[in-house]
């Protein structure tokens, strides 16, 4: 690769979350853009001759036209021990726990097995255009060892963090309070701020975290106040009231998160389904990021994730957006947003295909405090770019024939696009998904 590398094709990133489908100040758009990159940075971006002109003699020149050159995509909340257990038949929350995700978890104890499942998962999110996720390991050190050397290599940026599970669960998935926080502190110390590696202080749930667990979590909290929080709240109906019983004294189940230190702008609460007017102020006034997980709540039959009045309340929830994996039904943000839209409908209203592809890049940094790195293609940001052809399939070339907006597009490439629409995926600055070799 030459020391500087000029990326053209049709330049489109997000300056804000646009109002509407006609929210043309949103966004910056170049039908003949390019960016600059070089040492993994983007050093210029718009039209192609002005950053044709800023590179230096002998600058490689990319040519993607007439493909979209986007941020790539961001996913704030996935399990990677849990790809073996994707599309398991039958069961709700607690039963796919104990059914489906426990027994699988339980094998990461094995470091090689983990090893291999951290490099099959990077490989899938590259293969989707995802460069950048919030992840759960297993409750084994080892696991969140393996994925973030795995990450490490690839130099992708990565939140992620070994759960936290001392009780509720069998054996070969549980640790203890001290445990907890000893590999816990013991992987900040190594992983967080290694390179583009984030770490996450994960305590599982609320169910298989004990108060001394979780005094633990809020120990590691105020000692690392650096790092992110990322935790389940209000899933599931059956968890819900588990949860109470666990926990007798607390209002509701944000309560306990609150009473143990856990909210706070860093902090991310996968799914958040069903909050009580009370919660998502909490959850508001704290700067918590509520993280939306619509093919997993449907494939579960958690319910319905009231995305617009999250948004549209007096107190505004921060919102992110994820494919939860193995819960979820893919591993595609482009899938995540076409369920999105779905459990929007159903809600009564509806998510514009702008506002989508906002989330999934620019929405989703900002709400995973990462915005001054990715997500947006600003100058001075990680060259993490995703290339769509919004004709990727026979079925999306036939629609593409009576698509006239670049809204149309980005909604049809929402609706009919998966892995094959990625053409291909820049991670700091590096092309990583025609290094699959699979292409």
């Amino acid at each position: 690769m030459a020391n500087e590398t000029i990326i053209r094709g049709r330049l489109l990133a997000f300056l804000r979350e646009p109002r509407g489908v006609d929210d043309k100040a949103s966004y910056l758009y170049e039908e003949d853009g390019a960016l600059l990159v070089r040492a993994g940075k983007i050093t210029a971006r718009g039209d192609y001759v002005s950053v044709s002109r800023k590179a230096g003699e002998g600058a490689a020149v990319i040519d993607h036209r007439p493909h979209l050159l986007l941020p790539g995509f961001i996913d704030a909340h996935v399990h990677y021990p849990q790809m073996q257990v994707i599309a398991s038949y039958g069961a709700e929350l607690l039963e796919w726990l104990n059914e489906y995700t426990f027994p699988e978890e339980a094998r990461f104890r094995d470091a090689q097995h983990g090893r291999r499942i951290s490099r099959l998962f990077l490989d899938e999110l590259i293969r989707h255009g995802t460069t950048t996720a919030a992840v759960y390991c297993s409750v084994h050190k080892s696991s969140a060892e393996a994925f973030f050397a795995e990450a490490h290599e690839r130099d992708m940026l990565m939140i992620a963090g070994k759960v936290m599970m001392d009780r509720n669960a069998p054996d070969g998935v549980t640790d203890t309070p001290q445990s907890g926080y000893d590999d816990t502190k013991a992987l900040i110390e190594e992983w967080h701020g290694k390179g583009r590696q984030n770490y996450a202080i994960t305590p599982r749930f609320a169910i298989t975290s004990s108060p001394e667990q979780m005094e633990m979590a809020e120990a590691l909290v105020r000692e690392f106040p650096d790092c992110h929080m990322q935790t389940h709240l209000s899933e599931n109906h059956d968890e819900i009231a588990f949860t109470q019983e666990l926990y007798p004294w607390s209002k509701d189940y944000t309560e306990i998160y609150d009473h143990y230190g856990l909210l706070g702008k860093k902090s991310l609460f996968g799914h958040c389904i069903h909050l009580s007017e009370r919660e998502a102020d909490a959850l508001s006034e704290s700067g918590s990021v509520a993280v939306f997980c619509p093919t997993s709540n449907l494939f579960l039959g958690s319910g319905l994730f009231d995305y617009q009045r999250y948004r549209k309340r007096d107190k505004p929830l921060r919102i992110a957006s994820a494919t939860d994996v193995g819960g979820g039904t893919n591993y595609s943000m482009l899938r995540t947003m076409d369920e999105g839209y779905k459990v929007v409908a159903l809600n009564g209203e509806k998510l514009n295909p702008l506002a989508s592809f906002w989330q999934i890049t620019r929405g989703n940094a900002e709400a995973l405090s990462i915005g001054d790195r990715v997500g947006s293609l600003e100058i001075g940001g990680d060259a993490d770019i995703v290339v769509l052809n919004s004709s990727a399939t026979p079925a999306m070339r036939l629609r593409m024939e009576r698509t006239g907006t670049l809204t149309e597009e980005l909604f049809l490439l929402q609706t009919l696009g998966d892995d094959r629409a990625a053409v291909e995926v820049y991670v700091a600055g590096r092309a990583a998904k025609s290094a699959l070799g699979e292409e």
